[in-house]
């Protein structure tokens, strides 16, 4: 037990959190975040996704590491990533179909996420099947966490709700507040995330 938490598997799971994560420090998986958090439900659907994908990804991998030939490795990592994306595609509509519309393309387009085939690469190619599920994990989760921000923020301003429900009450309308429609158009989207890597490494770059 005291190896599966051991001090190198916590560095594993935390850095993607903070020190190296995958949007504030390597600027990855942008595209995604202009595109499906105009509203907070896609950005959480879309983030617990890519983080559910990612870590069984990285777990397969791992597991046939050894048998895979370097001059198919690309390809054999498509294919795995591509059959958990339709698993998980199918999950969506069945459960979450609406959701699943909003997505449209770009539940699809997570086989070909620059964070998801960089730690195949990086990571589960090259390290056992515990610590690339950590790794699998931790970065999805910190792709996910910026989701949500952009997604609440975005959906909190553009339409005085968060998940659908009204947050701004109507009394604020009728003193004349009017909802931000700049927070619908993925400019805004980018603008925000800029902010967002900006004040981490303020924070936690002063030197």
């Amino acid at each position: 037990m005291s190896k599966l938490f051991s001090k190198q598997n916590k560095s594993v799971f935390l850095a993607p959190l903070n020190s190296n994560n995958p949007v504030l420090i390597q600027v990855l998986g942008i595209c995604s975040a202009l595109a499906v958090t105009t509203q907070l439900k896609p950005a959480i659907v879309m983030g617990l996704a890519v983080t559910v994908i990612t870590a069984f990804s990285n777990v397969i991998i791992s597991i046939i590491r050894n048998t895979i030939p370097t001059r198919i490795r690309i390809i054999v990592q498509l294919v795995v990533v591509a059959a958990l994306v339709t698993i998980v595609n199918q999950i969506l509509k069945a459960f979450v179909y609406d959701v699943s519309v909003e997505l449209s393309v770009y539940v699809g387009l997570i086989i070909t996420n620059c964070i998801l085939m960089g730690r195949l690469e990086a990571f589960a190619s090259y390290n056992s099947p515990w610590p690339s599920f950590l790794d699998g994990i931790a970065n999805g989760l910190g792709y996910a966490y910026i989701l949500i921000a952009v997604g609440g923020v975005r959906e909190l301003f553009g339409r005085g709700s968060l998940l659908g429900y009204q947050i701004i009450p109507d009394s604020v309308y009728d003193f004349g507040y009017i909802n931000n429609g700049m927070m619908s158009m993925p400019a805004m989207a980018m603008i925000l995330c800029g902010i967002v890597i900006w004040v981490h490494r303020a924070y936690f770059y002063k030197d």
